[in-house]
């Protein structure tokens, strides 16, 4: 027994080609996956506006950034997202493998296609750190508590990633008996040497709609009460260590349901990649956290 698994195209529609002259532009396709992004950092954005614009999440204290900072702090954080999460996924994912290697030397401005797929949430998150860093210097701020307003908005743009994950037939699950388990084949999946779906034939945890639910909604979730009730944007660094240790824990537990990616499946201890790179999250995420809740009390700055 198998869910359906939906026939659901990755492009949402396709601009025609157009002629100017004689150079031809186009065809161009709008995909769920680029949606995504764009969805995530818009909402993300006006959310960290919001943010600071509710001065009783602030108690005594000024908001970190003003509603105009926030304004010219997406464009640095798009760009974190987009080169990181792209020189992520060439370092963490296909520079180990000899076949990402020969497929990067036949063609190197493969690196440059991210509409062919490849990103990597850890190296976006690095790309966004760096981002964050260097805004924080050029305006004179705090970078924890920077890091503070932004940490709550992540989890939107990783929950719609996740779901146009599941829409494109990608980073499937393994192979499960479970009832709701689904069988990743549809016209819209690309097919291996002899014409069958990569996923093959078996019934797969839908483990994008875990993380779409885990990292996105209940992570966010989490975030929310940490600013709206619990007063934690008044705690330097602990939002954001909240969100490090929640996604660390989160990606890690669904590392046991998600498949590896080829060539990446048999490494010691039964680790997946994106556990060891989850790990120093958390390690980071637990010490901010730490370190937060001793401020309230007058014993760390």
């Amino acid at each position: 027994m198998a869910i359906p698994y939906p026939d659901v195209p990755p492009e949402i529609f396709t601009l025609p080609q157009v002629h100017l002259g004689e150079v031809a532009l186009g065809p161009f396709s709008v995909r769920w996956y680029a949606l995504a992004y764009i969805t995530g950092i818009l909402l993300g954005w006006r959310y960290c506006a919001g943010l600071v614009r509710n001065a009783q999440l602030w108690g005594p204290r000024t908001p970190t950034a003003s509603v105009e900072q926030i304004d010219d702090l997406v464009l640095w954080v798009t760009f974190g997202v987009i080169l990181g999460g792209r020189i992520g996924y060439l370092l963490f994912y296909m520079l180990p493998l000899a076949s990402g290697r020969a497929e990067l030397a036949a063609d190197p401005l493969e690196a440059l296609r991210i509409w062919h797929g490849g990103m990597s949430f850890h190296g976006g998150a690095i790309g966004v750190g760096v981002a964050l860093t260097l805004f924080a210097r050029t305006h004179r701020m705090d970078l924890l508590r920077l890091a503070d307003l932004v940490a709550p908005a992540v989890p939107i743009g990783l929950g719609f990633g996740r779901v146009a994950n599941f829409i494109n037939g990608e980073l499937w699950g393994r192979v499960t008996n479970l009832p709701w388990g689904m069988v990743f084949c549809s016209p819209h999946i690309p097919t291996d040497a002899l014409g069958q779906c990569i996923a093959g034939p078996l019934p797969r945890h839908p483990s994008q709609l875990y993380e779409a639910v885990l990292e996105g909604l209940i992570l966010f979730l989490c975030l929310r009460l940490a600013t709206h009730r619990w007063g934690w944007l008044q705690r330097r660094g602990g939002i954001v260590g909240l969100f490090l240790l929640g996604y660390g824990v989160f990606r890690t537990a669904l590392e046991n349901v998600r498949m590896p990616d080829e060539g990446l499946r048999h490494l010691p201890f039964g680790l997946t990649v994106g556990m060891m790179l989850s790990f120093p999250m958390m390690i980071a995420g637990l010490w901010l956290v730490a370190r937060a809740r001793r401020s309230v009390h007058g014993t760390a700055a």
